[in-house]
């Protein structure tokens, strides 16, 4: 065997090193990590990221050759391989301004709907990931609001609730959503019922209580069956934080709307929470478990700490996937020199930004981080077995569809920690530098 270690440390280009594999005569008992590639576990659907209002009006202003260089970082095999994007229906907080597709109580056909604002900026940018990509990318739409007319608070911010009497009409409404990208040749996957569910926001939101949730559920549902869409399209629940997905889900599923769910989509805000993830898994097996949002909002992180940023968003991805989470969505594709455009100013980090003043684009720590996971761990790879000797050093392993072994390995600690990699009686020593990360590839 031999294997290529490809090291970042802070903002340093990578570095990768040929290392060899030797027989583990003596036994060696300290500083092992363990892989047991006969050990798999979850199928992995891969990564991506959103294209929100936001992130399209931004990309409108750069030139062809910056955005030829964002698509192809993103989307090609060379880049990070993205073969999904999260789309929201209507605005939400990154957009350049509240809209929705219609807004007459009186038009249950639906005649008035328009889908002109997510054709003004979101589709071109849509379009041009997958010529990068060169293979259609599978979307999940989310809405943040309901239509106005439909809310217990008419607004589309600070929460309020879908009023029962719209159910139905929301149901049709989101069913067109998914017809309309349908009609242009996308595929959606999947569709999320409710962006954070829980959340009373400044911006576009709207409660469901786990009652509501499931009621909505089921006229959901009953309109995508009488669509045609109830085998095309998966329905997810929850699409908030960690920490009460189980909850969410013991209240929602039972033997009627089992077969409605396709599966939980979480967001990282509040915490780790991978127990929350093994606590599904057990309950709920056939269940995939999605982490559909995750970022650096600058109103909870110092905007400047752009190195411990990226290492905190790394140890959220290895402990989702040793977790069970199947698919990763990170938050904006691009955005401005702001952190925005954001239509309340939360304003947030992305792996890209463009400078609107000077015409710079940057690209942030973030996308060198990810890069260690979505460019090695391939869509249908299997995560392995394995074990480590500190919680320093998160380590997320796979198998890729080819046979290549995937190891990454991230030093949350502030010295340089060894780690002999030992794989079938046979060994590698690795060092990974303090703060760093680290992707092994055994072939």
């Amino acid at each position: 065997m031999k294997a290529i270690v490809h090291t970042t440390v802070g903002k340093s280009s990578f570095q990768d090193t040929l290392i060899p594999f030797a027989s583990d005569a003596q036994g060696i008992e300290n500083q092992v990590v363990n892989l047991y590639p006969e050990l798999t576990f979850e199928t992995f659907e891969g990564f991506g990221g959103a294209i929100t209002d936001a992130a399209g009006y931004v990309y409108a202003q750069m030139d062809p050759a910056q955005r030829e260089q964002v698509m192809r970082a993103y989307f090609s095999p060379e880049g990070l391989n993205y073969n999904r994007v999260r789309i929201p229906l209507d605005s939400c907080d990154f957009s350049t301004g509240m809209y929705e597709a219609m807004s007459d109580p009186t038009d249950r056909a639906l005649r008035s709907f328009s889908f002109a604002r997510t054709e003004q900026y979101i589709l071109p940018m849509l379009r041009d990931a997958e010529r990068a990509a060169g293979h259609p990318l599978k979307l999940t739409l989310s809405p943040w609001s309901p239509p106005t007319f439909m809310k217990t608070n008419h607004d589309r911010k600070y929460g309020g609730s879908l009023k029962p009497e719209f159910y139905e009409f929301f149901a049709d409404y989101l069913c067109r959503y998914v017809l309309e990208f349908q009609r242009r040749g996308f595929q959606v996957e999947r569709l999320s019922l409710q962006n954070e569910a829980k959340a009373v926001q400044t911006w576009d939101s709207c409660v469901y209580t786990a009652q509501q949730e499931k009621t909505f559920l089921k006229t959901l549902y009953a309109a995508f069956c009488r669509h045609g869409l109830e085998k095309q399209v998966e329905l997810f629940i929850w699409d908030h934080n960690k920490e009460r997905a189980y909850e969410r889900a013991e209240e929602i599923i039972d033997s009627e709307t089992e077969k409605m769910v396709s599966g939980v989509a979480c967001h990282w805000y509040s915490g780790d929470h991978f127990e929350s993830l093994d606590l599904l898994r057990t309950r709920f097996p056939s269940l995939r478990l999605v982490l559909s949002e995750s970022c650096l909002e600058y109103r909870f992180f110092d905007a400047k700490a752009e190195e411990s940023n990226a290492a905190r968003l790394s140890h959220e991805i290895t402990g989702d996937l040793n977790h069970g989470i199947t698919a990763f969505y990170d938050w904006n594709l691009l955005l401005d020199e702001k952190g925005g455009p954001n239509h309340v100013g939360n304003f947030c980090d992305a792996p890209f930004r463009y400078d609107t003043r000077t015409g710079v684009l940057e690209q942030r720590m973030l996308y060198q981080y990810f890069y260690h996971f979505a460019h090695f761990i391939r869509p249908g790879a299997q995560r392995i077995g394995m074990s480590r000797y500190t919680d320093q050093l998160d380590v997320a392993a796979c198998r890729n569809k080819d046979g290549t072994l995937v190891a990454v390995l991230l030093n949350r600690g502030n010295e340089a920690l060894p780690a002999v990699l030992r794989l079938n009686g046979e060994i590698a020593q690795v060092t990974v530098p303090a703060g760093g990360i680290a992707t092994v590839s055994i072939v």
